[in-house]
């Protein structure tokens, strides 16, 4: 009987230890999951920007609760956001604007996923920092 114990005990430190070195999973265009993060990200995004928009994916990761996008925001006719128009106008004035690069990092709280943080025209790698601000995976982030 103790060699069972032993034996469940080392299944489950196995099990927890690699779930833990699982390395982040890139979210194909044909998986549901994809969608429902975007539509997640939307709101957020169109509150900043203040027109409707759709994104261009360079990279969306999920690990674990925690998802990572990176990409562009456009209009919904494809057309680049006049970021002049927005209240980004000052910052790029003052050449503090590297736009309009799109980072954002989610959280999967309950069923819902939901804007942890993001960030439009960083001019440094802003999301190197997430991973111990926010508690996500620094490889979701691909900053490890």
């Amino acid at each position: 009987m103790q060699g069972l114990r032993v034996t469940v005990a080392l299944v489950a430190m196995f099990a927890a230890v690699s779930t833990t070195l699982a390395a982040p999973v890139d979210v194909a265009k044909s998986d549901p999951l994809r969608k429902v993060l975007l539509d997640a990200m939307r709101p957020t995004v169109e509150d900043d920007v203040g027109v409707p928009v759709q994104f261009v994916v360079e990279a969306l990761r999920v690990d674990g609760d925690w998802a990572y996008f990176a990409g562009t925001p456009q209009l919904k006719n494809g057309q680049p956001i006049d970021f002049e128009q927005t209240h980004y106008a000052e910052a790029i004035a003052e050449g503090y604007f590297d736009g309009p690069y799109l980072q954002v990092l989610l959280e999967k709280v309950g069923d819902d996923w939901v804007v942890a943080t993001f960030d439009i025209g960083a001019t440094d790698v802003i999301a190197v920092g997430w991973p111990d601000e926010y508690g996500a995976p620094c490889a979701v982030v691909d900053q490890c």
